[in-house]
Formats: structure tokens, sequence, C-alpha cells
């Protein structure tokens, strides 16, 4: 089953026998078996009949809303979790201090694992790339984390090396005409802070669903603090992922000239975001390499990224219920 995105602006989503459809002033633009959908995401000005919304409910499908430039609006979502006992575990974990630091300097070690990975990937497929200061910065990033004893300073070090990491992502970029410099977040002022952002508000979507369907409260977290309305336990387990997965599927369409500067719409503050046509293509890669087939770090068969997000998941609801050891971050090699 896959996620289907709806784009396409003043389109109607509704149910016809066990079909979705897609229509615009009558004209059908998809129609597909509603059994194919894990999810539906939902971008701007689109309408969603309310028989649908109840048949997707009832198929424990959810429906996530953006806004047309991919900001996250919100989410419905089927009938909380039965799990009540993995709850109580979470909350439990949640006030206990060694078991937060305990799962949030995993978190960690495995972003930073993941970064560092990254780059020495693209240094060997790269002739004349050199990216030892900044792979050995993360490096020791790393190491001071996996002995931080408070949550501040384990997010110190968290900062520390992402910004070794930013440091050096524009050399990464091949294309011509695109550059970075920073991490813009909050609007982003350029193409690549535009894919970036869009990118994981699409992968923080997904860790959403994903520890939803394990049946945790995705609003009780261990890294990422506390605050309201902000999926603290989805953000977490994303922070495993955002460059295997995101910083991965910018650059394939930077360095690939899947997208130009041309897809990029410009408003006022120099705020930049993509063309409805460049989403359409920048999804496309985003689901391809959700789908990619990899030998899992700790199971050694082969799975799916998008499998990953729910492994993970499962992993940590096997440690807080105590049926394993550890909870053992995703790191690729």
């Amino acid at each position: 089953m896959s996620v289907l995105y709806v784009t396409q602006q003043d389109t109607v989503l509704r149910k016809e026998d066990e079909r979705l459809k897609v229509t615009l002033k009558g004209e059908t633009l998809l129609d597909l078996p509603m059994t194919k959908v894990s999810q539906v995401v939902l971008m701007g000005r689109v309408t969603v009949t309310p028989h649908t919304v109840a048949s997707l409910m009832e198929r424990a499908v959810g429906v996530c809303y953006l806004s047309e430039h991919g900001r996250y609006v919100g989410k419905i979502e089927p009938p909380f979790s039965k799990n009540v006992l993995l709850r109580r575990a979470q909350y439990a974990a949640a006030f206990d201090h060694l078991h937060t630091m305990k799962i949030a300097r995993q978190i960690v070690t495995g972003k930073l694992a993941n970064m560092r990975a990254f780059l020495l990937r693209a240094e060997r497929n790269t002739d004349g790339l050199d990216l030892d200061a900044q792979v050995s910065a993360i490096r020791r990033a790393a190491r001071d984390a996996d002995t931080a004893d408070d949550l501040d300073v384990l997010r110190g070090h968290e900062g520390e090396g992402s910004a070794a990491y930013f440091r050096v992502f524009g050399s990464l970029i091949k294309a011509e005409g695109f550059s970075f410099h920073k991490r813009v977040r909050r609007p982003p002022t350029d193409p690549v802070n535009s894919l970036l952002s869009f990118g994981y508000t699409l992968l923080a979507n997904d860790l959403h669903s994903a520890v939803s369907t394990v049946g945790f409260d995705p609003y009780i977290g261990f890294l990422h603090a506390d605050r309201y309305g902000r999926p603290s336990l989805a953000l977490d387990l994303m922070e495993e992922f955002r460059s295997i997965i995101v910083d991965s599927v910018a650059l394939t369409c930077l360095n690939k000239r899947v997208l130009q500067q041309e897809d990029f719409d410009v408003s006022l503050g120099n705020v930049h975001t993509l063309k409805p046509e460049a989403r359409k293509k920048f999804l496309l890669q985003y689901e391809e390499r959700k789908a990619t087939e990899i030998k899992h770090p700790l199971f050694e068969y082969r799975v799916t990224y998008q499998r990953c997000f729910e492994l993970q998941a499962r992993l940590l609801a096997k440690y807080l219920q105590r049926e394993v050891e550890v909870y053992e971050s995703f790191s690729i090699r």
C-alpha cells in the first residue's frame, strides 16, 4: 500500500463502491482501489466527502492536511489505539530521567551516525571532495552525546553535529544555479531549504502515522521538548531518517536535474516554494526513496525504508515494555 497525495487544487476526493476517485469539475483525474491506500495527504483546496472520511476511518486510513505549499495543517485519524499498556509504559518512561536519556541518546547518536555515513558516501562518490574535518566533528559530537547525562547537553551535541553537517551540505550540490549556505527553516529563503522543509514535513507525517499504528501517543516524546500540538515522539524517531530519506531526495532532485530554478515560486520576503507540477516531481522521488529496499541493519533481512519507520516504532515499544534491553537506533552502514 502507498500514500495517496492529492495536490490538484479545487478537486474532490470521494468513495464510489470500494474505490477512491479524485475529480475536478466532474472529470475523473484518478481512480484507484481503496485497498491500495495506506494514508491520504491533501494539499491546499481539496474537498473530501463526509462518507469518504468515514470509510477511510473504518479502514484505519488517516487523512493529513497540508497547505498548498506543504505546511502541516492537521490530521484526521482513526480511533485511538487500544494498546493502553504501551501508552502507560510510554508515559512512565517520559517521566523517568534514566529512561528518557537512554532513548534520547540512541536517537541522537543514530542521527549523527547517519549524517556521518551520508557524508562519507558522498566523499567516496565525488572526486576531490574532502569532508574529513566535518566527518570528524560529527564523530566527536556523537561520542560526546553518547555520554551526555542531561537533555539540554545532549541537544547541544546534536546541534554541534548538525552544524558541521550543514556547513558542507552545499558542497554536495552539483547542479548549476543552486547553492546552500545554512539551514533556514521558517520560512525557507532559497530552493534547497524549501526542498528540505517540505521533505521534513512529509517525513514527520509518515513517522506520526507509524507511531500511531503501533499504539503510541504521538505527542509524548523523549528528545523533543513537550509543546502544545507538537507530535514529539514522531519528531524524535524522524531524526534517524532525515539525512537518508529527505536529504537524499533533495540532492537527487537537484543533481539529476529533476527540478530547475524555474520550478520555484518566490514570494514576499524571498520565500521559496515549489510550484504545483514541481511538487508532484518531488513527491514521486520521495515515494520512490521510501520504497527502496535495503538490508535492515539489525534484523538483516530486506525491507523498504517505509517499513523501517514502523519497525523503529515497534523496537521502541519492545524496549518500553521490557521485551528487549535497549532501543537501538536505525543506522546505515
